[in-house]
């Protein structure tokens, strides 16, 4: 293996926390702002690039942090190192409430092909890079665009998503239609593309978008029954709604209830 030997243990329930235990020299690294708590030993140290840890130069690490920018992401990583004796632990957090997904690389293929900001941290010999979409249609219409992310490596890897995580092993020939913003990852076989919802009336009234994302396998798939994007145009609509309306929209008394708490009179 070229990848760090890690162990871990994931808490919690809808806030979730992967805590890694580390061997002497041992490291793993991750996105910036994902660390919670480490260990006194445990050094924290600032990396450039996609966090492959191989000494490719300038060049290869000019190109690394290219890739993470085309993802969305900074172009510099946070690697956490074990500097002392016996075991060390380090802790990421979930950025949003969802899942965290441990991966480990070697069981599929050595490729993990996942949405832009899914990844949360991995074993020291990772690497995060960009994989291109090469279908139009996939790329205006997928919902990730023509860039998703890849994460390469024979270690163990986190991602995380929104709400329940949902793991699909696809036979060969099955087929499975996914809403495109709740695509989470994939394996490198499974054939990714979009698909027209198709309908006038599922078209213009059916409040699920133009198009699906189609999933044919073989191979592992994992969903998302929360996106972000999801969440956050919800907590939107809600905050519009009380600010427009007041907080007796969500009472049975409806308006009413606004003047029986007072309210009504300022």
């Amino acid at each position: 293996m070229n990848a760090h030997e890690i162990d871990y243990e994931i808490f919690g329930e809808e806030m979730q926390f992967v805590e890694i235990e580390l061997d002497p020299y041992e490291t793993v690294i991750a996105e910036p702002g994902g660390f919670l708590m480490m260990d006194e030993d445990i050094e924290m140290k600032t990396i450039f690039g996609d966090g492959g840890g191989q000494d490719d130069g300038i060049l290869g690490k000019l190109l690394g942090a290219g890739k993470r920018i085309l993802t969305g992401e900074k172009i510099f990583m946070t690697a956490f190192t074990h500097m002392g004796q016996g075991k060390a632990k380090v802790s990421f957090a979930s950025p949003y409430p969802g899942k965290i997904i441990p991966l480990d690389l070697t069981q599929y293929g050595q490729k993990v092909i996942c949405q832009k900001d899914a990844f949360l941290c991995a074993a020291k010999g990772a690497r995060v890079g960009i994989e291109f979409s090469k279908r139009l249609g996939r790329g205006f219409f997928g919902g990730e665009g023509f860039i998703m992310q890849k994460i390469e490596g024979d270690g163990m890897a986190f991602l995380h998503a929104g709400g329940f995580i949902v793991e699909k092993n696809l036979e060969l020939g099955e087929h499975l239609r996914v809403d495109t913003g709740c695509l989470v990852g994939f394996t490198e076989d499974i054939d990714y593309d979009i698909t027209y919802v198709g309908g006038i009336k599922n078209t213009l009234f059916g409040g699920e978008g133009l198009f699906f994302a189609s999933l044919i396998g073989p191979g592992k798939v994992w969903i998302q029954t929360l996106p972000i994007s999801r969440l956050s145009d919800r907590i939107l609509s809600s905050a519009r709604g009380y600010l427009g309306r007041g907080k007796g929209e969500g009472s049975v008394l409806g308006g009413l209830g606004n003047l029986l708490d007072g309210d009504g009179f300022i």
